[in-house]
C-alpha cells in the first residue's frame, strides 16, 4: 500500500444510472466537482481515472488514499451491480486498481439520507403543508434514472441511513384510469415496480401506455422530450403522463411516510422533479399524498420538501468516513 500521506484529499464519487459525479474532499470541504456520463467510460475505474487526470490529482504525490461511492443499486456483497447501467464490479478490485488504503461504498440513496440533515434551507422547497417533528423518522424518494429509497431514523445522539430498494416495490394505482395504465404496463413487464413509471424510463412507458389505452400511434419521445413537450403544453399525452407521474409518485410517498412513521418529513430527490417547476408545484402530488383515509390528519401534519441541492448525495458521502450507517468496505 502507498505510505500515509496526512494531506491527502479523499475521492467521493455519486454513480449514477446515467451520470458520475466526483470531488475531492478536504476535511469536510469538497472541491473540483466534475460530472462524467457513464456512457463514455467502458467501467468504473476508468472513469475516476480520467476524473482524477482531469482535475491534476493522478500522481502519486497528488492522488487520494481513501474514497467513499454512492452506488445506484443494491451494494450487499463484494460484487456489485448496477440496476440501470452496465458497469458491474468488485469493491476489493476497485480498492486495489486506485490504490487506495480505504475505500466505502453505499447506496446512492443511503448517501442522500446522510445528508439530509446538512443540507441549507435554501436548498429546499416545501410542498404543502405540515411541520417537522424533532427526532422523527426521515424518509425520501427520487426518481432519475431509477427510483430511489430511503429513510433517516434517529438513535440516541446518531442517525442511522436506510439501504432498501424501495423503488421497485409493486406500484399502487388509485383510479380507473391508472388502472387501464396498469393493465397496458401488465403486457410488457411481468411486474409493474414504481420504477417502471416514476423513473426517466418510466415517463416513457406511461407516454406510450396512454397512447395504447387511447388508440393513439406513439411518436419516438425520450425523457426529456416528454417533461418538455409538457410544460409547453404542445401535446396532451405528455401532459397527462406528467399529472399521473406526480399523482402516483404522492402515493408512494404517502405509503413511505407511513410505513417509516417520517414524521420528520419526506424528502424528494433525483433529477426529474426539481425540473419539473410549477408543474410539480401544482400538481395532484400532495393531494395524493394525504389521500389515506382515516390517516389524512396524520399525514397533512408531514411536511414534504423537494431537495434542490445540485450535488446533495456528495453532501452525505462527505460524512460516511465518520458516521455510522449501512456500507461495504473493501478489503
Amino acid at each position: 500500500m502507498p505510505s500515509v500521506r496526512t494531506s491527502a484529499p479523499r475521492l467521493i464519487a455519486d454513480i449514477g444510472g446515467t451520470n458520475a459525479r466526483f470531488a475531492l474532499l478536504d476535511n469536510e470541504e469538497f472541491r473540483d466537482e466534475q460530472v462524467l456520463a457513464c456512457a463514455d467510460y467502458p467501467d468504473l475505474v476508468s472513469a475516476i481515472e480520467s476524473y482524477l487526470r482531469r482535475v491534476g490529482a493522478n500522481e502519486a504525490s497528488s492522488r487520494p488514499l481513501e474514497g467513499a461511492f454512492a452506488i445506484a443499486g443494491p451494494v450487499t456483497s463484494d460484487v456489485i451491480r448496477m440496476t440501470n447501467h452496465v458497469w458491474q464490479f468488485s469493491a476489493a478490485q476497485t480498492r486495489q486498481r486506485l490504490k487506495l488504503n480505504r475505500l466505502i461504498f453505499m447506496n446512492d440513496f443511503t448517501a442522500l439520507a446522510m445528508a439530509v440533515r446538512h443540507l441549507p434551507h435554501s436548498d429546499l422547497e416545501a410542498i404543502g403543508g405540515g411541520r417537522p417533528q424533532p427526532n422523527s423518522p426521515i424518509a425520501l424518494l427520487g426518481p432519475g434514472t431509477g427510483l430511489g429509497v430511503s429513510g433517516l431514523i434517529p438513535s440516541g445522539e446518531h442517525w442511522i441511513p436506510l439501504q432498501g430498494e424501495g423503488g421497485h416495490v409493486t406500484l399502487s394505482v388509485m383510479n380507473e384510469r391508472e388502472i387501464a395504465v396498469l393493465k397496458q404496463l401488465h403486457q410488457r413487464f411481468s411486474h409493474v415496480s414504481a420504477e417502471r413509471v416514476l423513473s426517466g424510463a418510466g415517463l416513457v412507458n406511461l407516454y406510450e401506455a396512454l397512447c395504447a389505452v387511447d388508440g393513439i400511434v406513439p411518436q419516438q419521445l425520450t425523457p426529456p422530450d416528454v417533461t418538455r413537450r409538457a410544460m409547453e403544453g404542445s401535446c396532451r399525452t405528455c401532459m397527462e403522463a406528467i399529472t399521473i407521474f406526480c399523482a402516483l409518485l404522492g402515493t408512494l410517498a404517502g405509503n413511505l411516510a407511513l410505513t417509516l412513521g417520517a414524521l420528520g418529513g419526506v424528502y424528494i430527490g433525483g433529477g426529474i422533479v426539481p425540473q419539473l417547476g410549477r408543474l410539480f408545484v401544482s400538481s395532484h402530488f400532495r393531494d395524493r399524498f394525504e389521500d389515506k383515509g382515516r390517516y389524512a390528519e396524520y399525514l397533512s401534519a408531514i411536511p414534504t420538501y423537494i431537495i434542490h441541492a445540485a450535488l446533495p448525495a456528495l453532501v452525505g458521502l462527505a460524512h460516511a468516513f465518520n458516521e455510522p450507517g449501512p456500507r461495504w468496505e473493501a478489503e
